[in-house]
C-alpha cells in the first residue's frame, strides 16, 4: 500500500518539469554532424565529442568527478583509413559507405589486376593478400590490429556482373597510442552523498573511412549521450539525496575499453555505487526495451516494470541475461548491480552509413525520461 501511494505521488510530480526534446534533437544533430566524424579516429572526431560534452557538463554545474577534471584519459592501439579510398570494379567507380567498405583490420593496398573466383561470393588475386567479398548489408567496426592482407566487401546490389577486375587504392594508418578520455561528472547528494547512481552511455562510433565518408552514429550512440546529457542537465537542477554520477565512455566500439579502463582505475568507490543504468542505442522505442542482467537482478527489475506499468511508459520491457555488449559489462564483473537498456523499433541502421540523426524518431523519448526518473527515485527511497 505505502509502495503504491509513493508510485502515485511520484508521478503527479512529473508535471513539475518539462522533457526538452528540443535539446536532444539540436544535441543529437551536433554529435552526428560531419564536424564531429563519426566520432572517432580521424579528422580528431573522438576528441571534438568529448570537449562538447565536457562543456555540456560545465554548463549545467556538474562538478569533475574527480573533482579536478572531467576527462579521464587512456590509451589503446587502432587501425584507421585516413586517406585514400579509391576502388573500382570492372571500370565501376564505387562509393565508399554506400557500394563498400573496407574490412576494419585491413592493410592499406593499391593494386590494379584481374580476380579469380573463390566461390560465389569470395574473389581473390593472385597473390591472395586481396579479397572481395559480396555482401548483402554494409557493417562497418574498430580494429585493434593490422591483418596481413585486404579485404573489401561490397554490396551485390552495386555491381551487375561478377567481379573480375579491380582497381584500388586505399591506405591504412595504424596508431599504437591513440589517446581518448572518459568524460566523468557528478550532481552531489543532498542527504546520502556516498550512496551514488550512475548513469552512462559511450560516445564514441566508428568514425571514418577516408576523406570523404564518415559513420554518423545517430542511434549508436549519439541517442543515448544526448539522453544522458539531459538527464544531467534536469539532475544539475534538481539535485537528489543521493549523488547522480554521469560518465561518457570512450573505446566502446574497439572493445568496451572506456569503461574497462574506469573499473580498473576508478574515480569513485565502486562500493558506492548503489545502481548503474547504461544507455546505448535509445532513440527508438515503439515496440519498447530490453533490460540486459534483468535476470542477474531480478528484485531491480521488477521494480523497474512496477514503474513502467504505472507510468504507462514503454509497452513492454523485455528481460535478458549477462552479456559482455556494452559499458555495464566490467561493472558487473566488479559486483556493481547494473542495468543496459535498449529500445527497440523503428530503424534498423547499425554500424553503416545510414544511421543519421534525422532517421531517429525519439518518439519515447519523454516517457523513457519519466521512466528514468521513476525508477531512480523509487532507488532512492
Amino acid at each position: 500500500m505505502k509502495k503504491t501511494l509513493f508510485i502515485s505521488l511520484l508521478f503527479l510530480s512529473f508535471n513539475s518539469y518539462a522533457q526538452d526534446l528540443k535539446y536532444v534533437r539540436k544535441t543529437l544533430n551536433t554529435l552526428t554532424s560531419s564536424e564531429f566524424w563519426g566520432r572517432g579516429y580521424t579528422k580528431n572526431g573522438m576528441e571534438k565529442a568529448a570537449n562538447f560534452i565536457q562543456s555540456e557538463f560545465k554548463s549545467f554545474g556538474l562538478k569533475p568527478m574527480d573533482g579536478k577534471d572531467f576527462k579521464q584519459s587512456f590509451i589503446f592501439s587502432v587501425n584507421t583509413f585516413p586517406g585514400k579510398m579509391d576502388l573500382s570494379i570492372n571500370g565501376k567507380r564505387l562509393i565508399p559507405g554506400n557500394d563498400f567498405i573496407i574490412q576494419q583490420g585491413s592493410i592499406g593496398v593499391k593494386a590494379n589486376t584481374s580476380l579469380a573466383e573463390k566461390d560465389s561470393l569470395n574473389f581473390l588475386t593472385a597473390s591472395s593478400k586481396l579479397l572481395v567479398t559480396l555482401t548483402d548489408k554494409l557493417t562497418w567496426s574498430v580494429s585493434q590490429k593490422v591483418n596481413d592482407y585486404t579485404q573489401i566487401l561490397v554490396n551485390k546490389s552495386s555491381l551487375s556482373e561478377v567481379p573480375k577486375n579491380i582497381e584500388v587504392d586505399i591506405k591504412n594508418t595504424f596508431i599504437p597510442d591513440f589517446r581518448a578520455s572518459n568524460i566523468c561528472g557528478v550532481v552531489k547528494g543532498t542527504e546520502k552523498p556516498d550512496s551514488i547512481i550512475l548513469i552512462t552511455a559511450h560516445y564514441d562510433h566508428l568514425g571514418g573511412m577516408g576523406k570523404d565518408t564518415f559513420f554518423p552514429g545517430a542511434n549508436d550512440n549519439g541517442s543515448g549521450v544526448s539522453f544522458l546529457l539531459s538527464l544531467a542537465k534536469y539532475y544539475a537542477k534538481n539535485p537528489q539525496k543521493y549523488t547522480i554520477a554521469f560518465i561518457c565512455f570512450a573505446g566502446e566500439e574497439a572493445g568496451i575499453l572506456g569503461s574497462k579502463y574506469f573499473t580498473e582505475n576508478p574515480l569513485i568507490t565502486l562500493q558506492k555505487i548503489r545502481f548503474l543504468i547504461n544507455v546505448d542505442m535509445v532513440g527508438t522505442g515503439e515496440t519498447g526495451a530490453t533490460v540486459v542482467n534483468a535476470t542477474q537482478y531480478p528484485k531491480e527489475f521488477a521494480l523497474l516494470n512496477q514503474v513502467n506499468d504505472n507510468g504507462k511508459f514503454l509497452v513492454k520491457i523485455n528481460p535478458r541475461g549477462k552479456a559482455a555488449n556494452s559499458d555495464h559489462y566490467f561493472f558487473t564483473e566488479k559486483g556493481v548491480p547494473a542495468f543496459f537498456l535498449y529500445t527497440q523499433g523503428g530503424i534498423s541502421a547499425y554500424h553503416d552509413v545510414f544511421d543519421k540523426a534525422a532517421t531517429l524518431p525519439f518518439t519515447m523519448y519523454e516517457n523513457l525520461f519519466k521512466l528514468f526518473v521513476g525508477f531512480n527515485k523509487y532507488l532512492m527511497n
